[in-house]
C-alpha cells in the first residue's frame, strides 16, 4: 500500500495496464492528465464527447485492450450516447466522467444535472466513485468487467464536476493486471464437448463456419483456416470477423447477414451444419435470423454462456476462449481417421460453394470495373482492395458503407482486417483515429458516406493537430442516398423535386475542407485517377482525405435471404 493522490493513482495506472492514449474533452482529471506526460501517455484531445468515444472504441477494438475515455459531468450525456456503438460492438471502452456535487445537489448548481441512469443500457457495469477510498477497487471492476467474457464498456462517475476528488490522497493498494487485454484468460471448452462437435462436423454434408467478431478478438484467424483446411469447411465471416480469411482463399465465401454478399448467405442457407464461433448470432449476421434456416444444426463457440442457444436451438455447446478451442479441436481432429475421411467427400459441397462465389463474381465484374463518371462505389471498392497493403487496417461507417466495404472490398494480404461501425452513422473518422493511434505503423483506411462523414467532420483537426496520419475516403455522392428508396416510398405515386430536401446535400469539395484543417486533401471525380491518389495518399506523412465523386444513384445490393424481396438493409 503506497499512499498518494487519486490522480497519480489514475496516471499510473492507465500507464500500467499499457494504454498509450486517452481520448477526452476539457475539463476532466487535469491532474491527472498533467501527471500521464512523463509517463508518456498522448492525451487525445478532440472537439466532442461523443467523438471521443468513437476513438477509444476505434483503440480498444485494434489494440485488444481497454480504451479510455474521459468528459466533465457536462459532457456526461454525449459520451453515454457515443458508448452505444461500444456496446453494440461489445468493445472494451472504460469511460470516466465527473459527477454532481453532494453539497450542492437540488440547489440548481451550475450545469448540474443527474446524467449517471443514461450509462445503464450502454454499459456492463455503472459505478460512482463518491470516495476516494473507493476508487481503487472500483477502477480494478471496471476494468475487470470490460475485458472479462464478452467484452464491453463501463462507466466511473467521479464525484466533482472534474472529478475533483482525485486531487485527495489515500491508501492505494498494488494494481492488479491481469485486466489488461481481452481476453485475460483463454478457458478450453469440455473435452466430451470437443469430441461431440468434430463428430457432428464428420457426419455433415454441408458444414459451414461462421467466423465473428470473438475470432478477432481471440486472436484465432489462423486457428479458424487451419480447421477449415483440415476439415474442408467453407468459411463465411461476420463484418467483425472479415479479414479471419483471405478472400480469395478456395474456403472462403464472404461476410454474410444482413451487409452481405449473396454468395456467403447462399452458402449459409444451403448447410446443414452451422459451426458459429464468437458470434452473438444477432439479427446482422444472420439476416434478420432467416440465414441459416432455423432448424438448422448449430454448434456454437462462444467465451460468454449467455450467448448459447440464445437465438438459434444449439446441438452442441464449446465454452471457451476461441483460439484456445480451435487448437483443442485441431489436435483432437489429428487422431481422428473419421474426420479425414469425410473431408475427402466434401468435393460435392465445396464445388457448390465455389460456384456461388464464382456467380457472384461474375454478376459484379462490370461494375467493379466500370470507368463511368460519376463514380461507381463498386470501382472504389475495387481500387481499395488493390491498394491497401500487406496490415492494412480498414475502418467503416456503417449502412451503405458498411455494404460496399463489407462485401466488395477483397482482402488478399496478410494481416489484413475490418473494422466497422456497429451502427451509429458517423462512426468512422473518429473510430479511424483511435484504430491508428493503436496501430501507428499500420496502414489505416477509413471509408463513410458524405452523410457520415458529415457528423464529426471538425476531427480532422485532431488527426493534422496530433499526426495521426489516416486516410480518409470519402464516398460523396451529395446525400445520403441509402434514404432515397424510403422517401420514394413515402411520397408513393406523387414524387416532387422538393422531396430531394429529405435525402440531399450540396456539392461540397471536402478536399479544400480537408486542407484548411491541415491535412491533405485529394478530390478523385475519374475511376482512373485512383490509383494515383492512393499512392500519394499513402506516402504523405499526414492524413488525407480522399474526396471520392460518386453516383448518388448507386444503391448497394440488399441481402440475399431466398425469400422474395430479399432482406433490408
Amino acid at each position: 500500500m503506497s499512499k498518494q493522490s487519486g490522480a497519480d493513482f489514475i496516471a499510473q495506472a492507465v500507464h500500467a495496464y499499457g494504454i498509450s492514449h486517452v481520448f477526452f474533452v476539457p475539463a476532466i482529471l487535469l491532474r491527472a492528465l498533467a501527471k500521464m506526460e512523463p509517463l508518456g501517455i498522448t492525451r487525445v484531445m478532440a472537439h466532442g464527447e461523443k467523438a471521443t468515444a468513437y476513438m477509444a472504441d476505434g483503440y480498444a477494438r485494434a489494440a485488444r485492450k481497454p480504451g479510455v475515455v474521459l468528459a466533465q459531468h457536462i459532457g456526461g450525456s454525449n459520451l453515454a450516447a457515443g458508448l452505444r456503438d461500444a456496446f453494440l460492438a461489445g468493445s472494451p471502452v472504460v469511460a470516466i466522467t465527473g459527477g454532481p456535487i453532494t453539497a450542492t445537489r437540488y440547489r440548481h448548481a451550475y450545469q448540474d444535472l443527474e446524467h449517471f441512469s443514461q450509462f445503464d443500457p450502454t454499459t456492463k457495469f455503472n459505478a460512482r466513485v463518491d470516495d476516494i477510498s473507493r476508487l481503487a477497487d472500483l477502477w480494478q471492476t471496471a476494468m475487470r468487467e470490460a475485458v472479462t467474457g464478452a467484452p464491453g464498456p463501463v462507466h466511473l462517475e467521479i464525484r466533482g464536476h472534474h472529478a475533483e476528488i482525485t486531487l485527495a490522497e489515500a491508501e492505494f493498494p498494488t494494481l492488479d493486471a491481469r485486466w489488461t487485454a481481452v481476453p485475460p484468460f483463454r478457458p478450453s471448452a469440455d473435452a466430451a464437448s470437443v469430441e461431440s462437435a468434430l463428430k457432428r462436423l464428420a457426419a455433415a454434408q454441408r458444414p459451414v463456419i461462421v467466423a465473428g467478431g470473438g475470432v478477432a478478438w481471440s486472436g484465432a484467424q489462423a486457428e479458424v483456416v487451419a480447421l477449415a483446411e483440415r476439415l474442408q469447411i467453407p468459411v463465411a465471416t461476420s463484418l467483425n470477423g472479415k479479414g479471419t480469411i483471405t478472400e480469395t482463399h478456395p474456403l472462403a465465401v464472404g461476410v454474410c447477414g444482413g451487409y452481405s454478399r449473396a454468395c456467403a448467405n447462399q452458402t449459409v442457407a444451403a448447410a446443414d451444419v452451422v459451426l458459429f464461433i464468437g458470434s452473438h448470432t444477432g439479427g446482422q449476421v444472420t439476416t434478420g435470423w432467416k440465414v441459416p434456416r432455423p432448424g438448422t444444426t448449430v454448434i456454437h463457440l462462444d467465451i460468454d454462456a449467455a450467448e448459447i442457444g440464445r437465438n438459434y436451438p444449439t446441438e452442441i455447446a464449446l465454452v471457451g476462449d476461441a483460439k484456445t478451442v480451435l487448437q483443442q479441436m485441431l489436435d483432437a481432429a489429428t487422431a481422428s481417421p473419421a474426420l479425414a475421411a469425410a473431408a475427402n467427400d466434401r468435393a460435392p459441397w465445396l464445388a457448390q460453394a465455389r460456384g456461388f462465389v464464382e456467380t457472384w463474381r461474375a454478376g459484379l465484374a462490370a461494375l467493379m470495373q466500370s470507368d463511368a463518371v460519376p463514380m461507381r462505389p463498386e470501382r472504389l471498392c475495387a481500387e481499395i482492395s488493390r491498394a491497401l497493403p500487406e496490415g492494412g487496417v480498414l475502418v467503416s461507417d456503417t449502412g451503405h458503407s458498411g455494404i460496399w466495404t463489407g462485401a466488395l472490398v477483397e482482402f488478399t494480404r496478410p494481416g489484413q482486417r475490418m473494422i466497422r461501425c456497429a451502427g451509429s452513422l458517423g462512426w468512422a473518422l473518429p473510430g479511424a483515429i483511435g484504430v491508428k493511434c493503436a496501430l501507428p505503423a499500420s496502414t489505416v483506411v477509413a471509408f463513410a458516406g458524405d452523410g457520415g462523414f458529415y457528423y464529426h467532420m471538425a476531427e480532422l483537426e485532431t488527426a493534422a493537430r496530433y499526426g495521426i496520419n489516416i486516410v480518409m475516403v470519402v464516398n460523396n455522392n451529395s446525400s445520403l442516398n441509402q434514404e432515397i428508396p424510403l422517401i420514394d416510398d413515402a411520397y408513393g405515386q406523387a414524387i416532387t423535386e422538393k422531396s430531394r430536401e429529405l435525402w440531399g446535400f450540396r456539392d461540397v469539395n471536402f478536399a479544400n475542407i480537408a486542407q484548411s484543417m491541415g491535412c491533405l486533401g485529394i478530390r478523385v471525380e475519374r475511376p482512373s485517377d485512383l490509383p494515383a491518389a492512393f499512392a500519394r495518399a499513402f506516402s504523405a506523412g499526414r492524413p488525407v482525405v480522399l474526396d471520392v465523386v460518386t453516383d448518388f444513384r448507386a444503391m448497394a445490393p440488399k441481402a440475399w435471404t431466398g425469400t422474395a424481396g430479399g432482406g433490408g438493409h
